[in-house]
């Protein structure tokens, strides 16, 4: 596989350019659910009914990714690991 799976986002680039499951992630956080941010339990929530320790550290990986590559905003509140936003 050649490039990453998830590009860095440039002005004008729509999440269509994201795998499926990256996707979805930043669909839930630009919904009315996730507007004001989540964290990834309620994230996982979200995305089904399975929340799951596994299915959560796997999407805080995915999130971190998207964090790095300029796609959502991770915020930090005090005393917390901090909730994500679509950025």
């Amino acid at each position: 596989m050649t490039g990453s799976p998830v590009p860095h986002r440039a002005e004008g680039m729509a999440a269509s350019v994201l795998a499926p499951d990256y996707q979805r992630i930043v669909s839930a956080l630009e919904s009315d659910a996730g507007r004001n941010g989540m964290r990834c339990q309620q994230l996982a929530a979200a995305l089904g009914p399975d929340a799951a320790p596994a299915k959560v550290e796997r999407l805080r990986s995915m999130a971190k990714r998207l964090v790095e590559r300029g796609w959502m905003l991770q915020v930090r509140q005090p005393l917390s690991a901090g909730s994500l936003r679509s950025g």
